[in-house]
């Protein structure tokens, strides 16, 4: 068991979940494609992976974590889920208290349960009451939520999350951030919160409003629209100053070790062809 606890994107991490990826892969053209997808394939590159090569680098990343004394609980297989190595989605730590998403996606419902049984003896655990909302849309700022009004989070999702902070007692205040174009799958491939102070932001899917008001409250690393489409945001911070990176984020590992951010890369090249990355395969559980 354990006990949920996240105040920030970046505190210290004790203890994440993941899943290795599953050998099913999602038919990615043809005329059964669904629309959302379709919508999503215009912000984001998808291609097939090779799924032993995904654990191979998931491998790696959990015996990096390990290495720094992350405890790493392994999630139960969800046969046919094309990506159930995406545990960040399912659910999100905000305090003390464990929210278990809702998924947009009927074809991931089979995921969640692995989580839930997981939970099952974990104080502290909140159910949204409608709507949708996915953790990859969901970042913690002082004294607030953020949550992306994605393709797959729902305006009334976002309302349930506010109701249901306020049934834990839990004194945030919940803000939606839109985007300017459609198709963006989850808010942390084009916005991450990566160590106290400082952003990744892509900026070209934000309105002018929203851009500012990132510029206001982060010192922002802008990301060109070709290291968002390589998912090069979707970083992980695994302590205050640490972040993994995947390689081949040059640039971006750069402008973080000039503002005094250790960088540990990983090979994620294979993960990342479908739309996600470290931050995707990782759900953090505990953070002190």
């Amino acid at each position: 068991m354990f006990s949920p606890a996240a105040t920030n994107e970046f505190g210290v991490l004790r203890c994440v979940a993941m899943r290795y990826a599953g050998d099913f892969t999602r038919v990615l053209g043809g005329d059964d494609v669904h629309p959302v997808l379709v919508r999503q394939m215009t912000t984001s590159t998808w291609s097939q992976p090779d799924v032993s090569l995904v654990r191979t680098q998931q491998d790696a990343l959990i015996a990096l974590l390990r290495s720094r004394d992350i405890e790493v609980m392994l999630l139960d297989q969800a046969p046919g889920c094309s990506v159930q190595h995406y545990p960040r989605d399912l659910g999100f730590v905000i305090d003390s208290t464990l929210f278990l998403a809702r998924l947009n996606s009927e074809h991931r419902q089979p995921e969640a349960a692995a989580l839930a049984r997981l939970a099952a003896d974990v104080p502290n655990v909140a159910r949204l009451s409608a709507g949708t909302i996915e953790g990859g849309d969901v970042m913690l700022h002082t004294g607030s939520v953020l949550v992306g009004r994605s393709e797959e989070t729902s305006s009334a999702g976002i309302d349930a999350l506010q109701d249901a902070l306020g049934e834990a007692g839990i004194d945030r205040e919940v803000i939606p951030v839109p985007f300017a174009v459609p198709g963006i799958v989850h808010l942390d491939d084009h916005f991450n919160i990566v160590a106290p102070g400082i952003a990744l932001i892509h900026a070209a899917v934000f309105a002018r409003p929203q851009r500012r008001w990132f510029e206001q409250n982060f010192d922002p690393i802008h990301v060109t629209d070709d290291e968002a489409r390589g998912v090069q945001v979707n970083v992980l911070a695994i302590a205050p100053g640490t972040v993994v990176v995947a390689e081949g984020s040059e640039r971006i590992s750069g402008e973080l070790r000039e503002r005094g951010v250790e960088v540990l890369a990983v090979d994620y090249s294979e993960v990342t062809r479908v739309p996600g990355s470290l931050r995707c395969t990782t759900l953090p559980l505990t953070r002190g």
